[in-house]
């Protein structure tokens, strides 16, 4: 059909109007506003991550040496001698410095040996009874000679030794805790 002048029933289409500018600013704005949104919520999201993960990924404790006394302290040794160590433990965020008892003794040979005071049965500290000349534990009753080996009792093994060196005269001693309730000493931390 064509559109005459005179003809009220034809309708003329116009050509639609162009988009006004706000419109295309506002999608610009919004898309600018989520890309700015993902980017702060990344940076954001970077610490909480890294906090989470840290633990998992630092080493713990390292193992360190701590001073018991001169080596010629216990050239004469005739039973067990407690020292008290300081170890430094680094665990996740936490730093604690603690105290640990220790025993240095002879064995059989005569050589050195520096015991944990911790009883292999449950974690009890074991004293040494100077009346009996043995390590008895308070908790269960394990006995155990003045070497560390074990003489009865519900402990499976003797008492754990600990390594030791000498540097420039002093005695040093590793300090490490050990699986309990097991027959075979196992390093845990």
């Amino acid at each position: 059909m064509c559109a005459c002048p005179g003809d009220t029933e034809a309708t003329v289409q116009k050509p639609s109007a162009p988009a006004l500018p706000f419109e295309n600013r506002r999608s610009f704005l919004g898309a600018l506003l989520g890309v700015g949104s993902v980017l702060v919520g990344g940076l954001l999201s970077v610490p909480l991550i890294r906090f989470a993960l840290f633990p998992l990924l630092r080493k713990t404790t390292e193992l360190k040496s701590s001073p018991v006394g001169a080596l010629s302290e216990f050239s004469t040794l005739t039973q067990p001698v407690m020292r008290t160590i300081q170890i430094e433990q680094v665990d996740g965020w936490r730093k604690a410095i603690s105290e640990k008892a220790v025993y240095i003794t002879k064995d059989q040979v005569g050589r050195l040996r520096v015991l944990t005071s911790v009883c292999p049965h449950l974690g009890c500290t074991v004293p040494w009874n100077k009346e009996k000349n043995q390590f008895v534990c308070p908790c269960h009753g394990a006995t155990f000679m003045p070497d560390g080996t074990r003489i009865s009792g519900p402990s499976q093994r003797g008492m754990d030794t600990l390594e030791m060196s000498v540097q420039d005269g002093q005695l040093l001693v590793r300090f490490q805790y050990f699986r309990q309730l097991v027959s075979d000493k196992e390093v845990i931390g």
